[in-house]
């Protein structure tokens, strides 16, 4: 596990944890994202056992938290976003000390990885949280009050065609096929119809 004390390798897996743990935040799911988020943590944790580091620059990586988790919570929130990654950039970066034999982390590393980081989740975030604050495309609800065709006799059931597809459908009084219909509710995926006219 020597290959952990050098603090180029200990500054990727530091990265590559937060990293992770932010994404983790982001887009919760598999709970994959979240184990290797753990791990990564961990080996950083080992060589920042280790090696000397930078009090400063670990609130500074435990601050960035703060603004990212608030800029989740909804869009229109770059700001955050953006401080968020510039204190993730700036802590970890410093996080190990200088040392005699000079910087603890490559500048091309930190340079290279804080653009990765920074792009990354400037375009996942941000998505992310698009996503996740609009509305459905297929929003079944929007098919109340349209007009359809009974394809088939429509009573306990039968099929009607509204906005282009084919549903099943259902209706208080018989219903003979080819007549116009609208949709008065829905019952789950079953759309309750009444004759239109």
């Amino acid at each position: 596990m020597d290959f952990l004390l050098d603090p180029n390798v200990a500054y990727l897996f530091l990265i590559g944890g937060v990293l992770l743990a932010m994404l983790a935040l982001a887009t919760p799911g598999t709970g994959l994202i979240e184990i290797g988020a753990f791990f990564c943590i961990i080996l950083a944790g080992y060589a920042a056992y280790n090696l000397s580091f930078n009090w400063w620059a670990l609130l500074l990586l435990l601050l960035s938290i703060i603004p990212f988790v608030y800029a989740l919570q909804k869009p229109k929130r770059e700001l955050f976003l953006g401080l968020s990654i510039l204190l993730l950039i700036v802590g970890s970066v410093f996080m190990f000390r200088r040392t005699a034999a000079g910087d603890a982390v490559n500048p091309l590393v930190a340079v290279l990885m804080s653009a990765f980081v920074a792009g990354f989740l400037w375009i996942a975030v941000r998505k992310s949280v698009e996503a996740a604050s609009a509305r459905p495309l297929h929003d079944l609800d929007r098919l109340v009050g349209k007009i359809g065709e009974a394809r088939t006799k429509v009573e306990d059931e039968g099929s009607v065609l509204v906005a282009g597809e084919l549903w099943s459908a259902k209706s208080d009084k018989a219903i003979a096929a080819g007549s116009a219909i609208r949709v008065i509710r829905r019952d789950g995926f079953v759309l309750v119809v009444e004759k239109n006219g």
